[in-house]
């Protein structure tokens, strides 16, 4: 097995772990990675790194310019994460095609090292104007992707950020360039190389929380960052697996999101550019609308709540009022018990819960508790949960709550979304 396959398989392990461990805690912050399926068939595309004016071999337009072309060739819509620039990121040493340090020993440059200017909104203003006058999306893959923190096994020589502050700030520069030059703000963030622990304590979700976004992750490689013997192999790599999952099953996609490079591969090439189009027309011909990460959320904001579920309009009216509803893995679980610290954590106005430190769940029920987020008596019993509805005036669906010991979660969001309308 490659050094590729083995980081990969042993990446793939550690984001198992990671993932039923973020479905013990109750987050602002969400991993999305795909959704339930929505009714239609429905996928996202993402597009890291841009935007970037650098001609792919063969082309005679700059490769975003390229890819939002075939995009409106199909209708379909992107979601586009971008850096502000690398420019900043000298001294640096060229690295080697083919190496995880392609770009830089020290620090990623895009799209190639020593030619900075290529890429990012700060650099190419006229790209990022004509993505959002597309109808496209754009997410912060931070200002100069600079590592949030160490990855020793695979980016050893890379230098990183060293504190929570400076990655926060770091994000918030590229935030405040789009609100600010566009009028258009983000929601979504994706860290470089999704390398999520911060030096000093905390991690992207704390660094998220901050800005009020969700993390944006993906459930299926496009494939166009591993480098082959040429681009061809490199096209069809990014083309047959995505061929062969909708030969399975047709509906194997919906509500999944796919990863693409707006920019280089390890091998300096931009298969992208040839392979898009193809990847699109298989789509079309399954059936598949392709929208942005956010659309997609519209439709089916979690892992587990079928849309047309009863209790799925109180869950979206709480996500629409911003409040916290769901666990860090993107699930909701409905089923489980609902206890008074997360009733209270869930009740409160979003900003309470919006600080740039470090925090765990009990951090974060007691900064709900402090802003005076209703909360029930003991356990939130259905009976504790029918007083507080009765004092608050928001009705209920009665016998979901009289004298139950435990009150499911897909029950309590319908009174936690009449709290949140009423504006309590």
């Amino acid at each position: 097995m490659s050094l590729y396959g083995v980081a990969r398989k042993l990446n793939a392990q550690r984001k198992k772990y990671l993932k039923a461990r973020a479905g013990t805690i109750l987050s602002p912050v969400r991993r999305i990675e795909f959704v339930y399926p929505p009714a239609e068939r429905c996928v996202a595309m993402t597009f890291d790194d841009g935007p970037c004016a650098a001609v792919p071999a063969g082309k005679s337009r700059g490769l975003t310019e390229g890819l939002l072309d075939v995009l409106d060739e199909f209708g379909a819509k992107g979601t586009f994460d971008v850096i502000g620039s690398t420019a900043g990121n000298y001294p640096d040493t060229e690295g080697e095609a083919g190496k995880f340090t392609w770009s830089g020993v020290s620090y990623d440059h895009y799209p190639r090292f020593g030619e900075d200017a290529f890429a990012g909104a700060v650099n190419q203003p006229e790209l990022v104007e004509r993505i959002l006058a597309e109808g496209h999306e754009l997410t912060n893959h931070s200002y100069s992707h600079r590592l949030f923190g160490p990855m020793r096994a695979v980016y050893g020589s890379r230098r990183f950020m060293g504190s929570l502050d400076e990655v926060t700030a770091d994000l918030g520069r590229l935030h405040e360039l789009i609100r600010a030059k566009y009028g258009y703000s983000m929601r979504l963030g994706r860290p470089p190389h999704y390398i999520d622990r911060i030096p000093g304590g905390g991690t992207a979700y704390d660094a998220y929380r901050a800005l009020g976004y969700n993390y944006m992750a993906a459930s299926f490689d496009g494939a166009g960052w591993l480098p082959l013997e040429s681009c061809d192999k490199e096209v069809e790599a990014m083309v047959a697996p995505l061929r062969a999952a909708l030969e399975r099953d047709p509906d194997s996609l919906r509500g999944k999101i796919i990863f693409q490079k707006d920019g280089c591969n390890m091998a300096m090439r931009m298969p992208v550019a040839d392979a898009l189009g193809k990847q699109l027309e298989l789509l079309k011909a399954a059936g598949y609308r392709v929208v942005t990460v956010s659309e997609l959320l519209a439709l089916s904001p979690f892992e587990d709540v079928d849309p047309a579920s009863e209790e799925f309009p109180y869950i979206r009216a709480l996500l629409d009022a911003g409040h916290t509803a769901g666990y860090r893995n993107n699930r909701f679980y409905g089923e489980r018990p609902v206890t008074a610290d997360e009733f209270c954590v869930m009740a409160a106005k979003p900003e309470t819960l919006r600080f740039p430190r470090p925090a765990d769940f009990r951090a974060l029920a007691a900064a709900a508790r402090a802003s005076g987020a209703p909360r029930p008596e003991g356990e939130a019993s259905g009976n504790a949960l029918l007083g507080l509805a009765m004092k608050a005036g928001v009705p209920v669906t009665e016998k979901n709550f009289r004298d139950k010991k435990r009150v499911e979660r897909r029950f309590a969001a319908e009174l936690l979304a009449g709290l949140a309308a009423a504006g309590r």
